[in-house]
């Protein structure tokens, strides 16, 4: 069962933050930020070995797979 839903770039981008906000309730990432550009947004997971932006897609996968890790979706 997915419970993620988007059907266009702007939705991915929602659902990719608001996996960004409740990775961070449960814990899983010490911090998110989110760098809003007029054309779209760049996601960072600090303190990961990887300190370049990621597109919302790449943001939507790795969180899921988090989220999804922890029992917790």
């Amino acid at each position: 069962m997915n419970q993620y839903k988007f059907h266009d770039e702007y939705s991915l981008a929602q659902t990719a933050e608001n996996l960004g906000k409740k990775a961070l309730e449960l814990g899983l990432i010490p911090s998110f930020v989110v760098r809003y550009f007029p054309d779209s947004r760049q996601y960072y997971i600090p303190n990961e070995q990887e300190s370049e932006p990621l597109t919302p897609e790449q943001a939507y996968m790795r969180l899921r797979k988090l989220v999804e890790q922890s029992g917790k979706a």
